[in-house]
């Protein structure tokens, strides 16, 4: 009786488990599957029209092409040798037949370890299905194994020059996280009980957001990864009060209110980069380094690059010092009558700062006083994964689509961002938006990081051919207003904040980069990445920071020899500007003796593409 009861109950559990995936209405899920068709009609309109219309014109600057490119050399070598291929192919095959083996003495009911396991931190098989079932988890370990071959397959290629490898490198990534049995309907257990569940509307949701992402990316996939419509800047982001109080055709000047009656006697310019906007530096204000740095007692002053246009498609790194950075100083003199100033560089604008510093010292223009890098680069030798973007063929192709229309759209390098790290920004999103046809959660981070900016055509060629290409900022070889800059003509003290897991601006880059400047370096480690290393108040008692000796020698060695300290950097480095001159006078208020041309944070910041 009790062998009969357990085979029962067995049988019971089994049916249940078949029924989580089969079509309970086939009646609504066909009017579902119907709708997904003629939604994804409109999402093919939605591409297919600006590309009509000549608004888009796609170029062999698309990655594709490049990874096409890239995978054949490895190819010759492969198939340059038949005995190296079969091995190759040998090994493939082996691992595929230990799966299938355990596979098979799994349904005996042994317990079998997996031939492979996900990585550590890879959410992509958490649904239990993937051990579970036999079948899905089949699938998890070919795809695991398939990946990780390949993967050998680059680091095994003979003959590669470097940048060819860390290429094939990125791609092989790519198209790894891209065929991942998390991506697709049939393959994964969470999604095809979901379509079963709904009958499909995830389906049709998800496809009625794919049309109007690409509609709002004009032609291009404008992935969403928040829900914009939470979010307005100068109401709920971008709201420490101040005011604009200078405009170029490049840059709005702002200036913060002051919450202290006394503060700091050098004011503080703030450089952001122009690729994204500045308010990642005030997005709330738990977070908003630009509140903290004004309760700290600084004058601060920020640059609003401008989203360009076709007007500004000529505008070089020339145009955005003058019409930007000096166009900033000298509006810092006329709002405080102070001649010495203290800056900030962030990303890409900490590097036309340190070229403005070249240039300034060079031309013996002494202003900023100290200078503070946020996760810059000077020297590019260990510049990351962008470099898979830069050669001379993939800029060549990138000048001439610029050229048409004098920038580069704000999405293509919103999704060259993303790609960096496709496996959190670009998989996880595709699959909640599309196919489960849920919309994404607010979250103020990632509303900035989808608030993409256009490329000046000009200035983006000098920046990737200069910086990314040639390196010619830390060999002195960048040649502005018509003249070499050498990073050894800056004397000043300076303040470089790398983030140990920057994946855009490399810790070790950032590093090296301390070496080309004349006068003294304090090199200060964060925590964490790229915008969480940065942004990162000590309110949140989050990551931890390291200091050590002058950056010099060996990355790894300094870093052995470092102190690490836990929580935020922001309090040593107001320890660090303090020791450049503690001098405070009354409080200034903006607008006293400049033109107020509105609030903060002033119009540029506002216009999306």
């Amino acid at each position: 009786m009790g062998d009969r009861r357990d085979a029962a109950d067995n049988e019971n559990k089994d049916s249940s488990g078949v029924e989580q995936y089969l079509v309970k209405d086939p009646e609504r899920f066909a009017l579902n599957f119907a709708r997904m068709i003629e939604e994804a009609g409109k999402a093919a309109a939605a591409w297919a029209e600006p590309r009509e219309k000549g608004e888009i014109r796609d170029t062999i600057s698309d990655p594709v092409a490049d990874m096409v490119r890239t995978f054949s050399k490895l190819t010759e070598f492969w198939l340059s040798d038949p005995s190296r291929a079969l091995e190759a192919q040998t090994r493939l095959v082996s691992s595929y037949l230990s799966i299938w083996s355990n596979s098979v003495q799994r349904l005996g009911g042994k317990d079998i370890p997996d031939a492979v396991s996900p990585e550590r931190g890879d959410k992509r098989f958490q649904d239990p299905e993937w051990a579970k079932n036999a079948f899905f988890d089949f699938l998890k370990q070919v795809y695991l194994v398939s990946s990780r071959w390949a993967s050998d397959l680059v680091e095994d290629t003979e003959g590669l020059d470097e940048h060819t490898r860390h290429k094939a490198r990125f791609y092989v990534k790519q198209v790894s996280n891209a065929l991942s049995p998390s991506n697709f309907i049939l393959t994964n257990p969470e999604l095809f009980r979901e379509t079963v569940a709904s009958n499909g509307e995830n389906l049709a949701r998800g496809m009625h957001m794919l049309a109007e992402d690409i509609k709002a990316g004009h032609g291009e996939l404008k992935l969403r990864q928040s829900d914009a419509s939470r979010f307005v800047i100068g109401e709920n982001v971008a709201t420490t009060p101040g005011k604009v109080v200078a405009r170029s055709e490049l840059a709005e000047i702002i200036q913060y209110e002051p919450t202290t009656e006394k503060v700091l006697k050098r004011p503080l310019l703030i450089c952001p980069p122009w690729i994204n906007k500045f308010y990642i530096l005030d997005l709330n204000p738990e977070k908003s380094f630009i509140r903290w740095a004004v309760a700290q007692g600084h004058t601060v002053f920020v640059i609003s690059w401008v989203n360009p246009d076709e007007r500004h498609g000529r505008m070089d790194w020339d145009d955005y010092i003058n019409l930007g950075l000096e166009f900033a100083l000298d509006t810092i003199g006329r709002a405080t009558g102070e001649r010495e100033v203290a800056a900030i560089g962030y990303c890409v604008g900490g590097t036309l700062l340190a070229a403005a510093l070249a240039r300034m010292a060079r031309d013996g223009d002494d202003r900023i006083r100290s200078a503070t890098f946020l996760a810059t680069q000077v020297d590019f030798t260990h510049a990351g994964d962008l470099k898979v973007f830069v050669d001379e063929d993939q800029i060549a192709a990138l000048e001439k689509a610029m050229t048409e229309r004098g920038f580069l759209e704000g999405t293509r390098m919103a999704t060259a961002f993303n790609m960096l790290r496709s496996s959190e920004l670009v998989w996880p999103y595709v699959v909640n938006n599309y196919m489960r046809g849920k919309a994404p959660m607010p979250f103020d981070l990632l509303y900035w990081n989808s608030d993409s900016t256009r490329m000046a055509a000009a200035n983006h060629s000098f920046y990737l051919r200069n910086c990314y290409l040639e390196n010619n900022l830390s060999r002195g070889k960048m040649r502005l207003a018509g003249k070499p800059v050498s990073l050894a003509d800056v004397k000043i003290p300076i303040y470089s904040l790398a983030t140990r897991e920057d994946h855009i601006a490399p810790a070790r880059s950032a590093f090296l980069g301390c070496s080309f400047f004349g006068g003294p370096v304090e090199f200060v480690l964060a925590g964490s990445g790229h915008i969480a290393g940065v942004v990162n108040p000590p309110s949140s008692g989050k990551y931890q920071y390291w200091t050590g000796s002058k950056p010099a020698g060996e990355f790894d060695q300094w870093l052995a020899d470092a102190t690490e300290t836990p929580g935020s950097w922001w309090p040593h480095w107001q320890k660090w500007m303090e020791k450049q001159d503690k001098k405070r006078v009354d409080a200034r208020v903006p607008g006293a003796n400049t033109e107020v041309l509105g609030d903060a944070p002033g119009e540029y910041v506002k216009v999306r593409v």
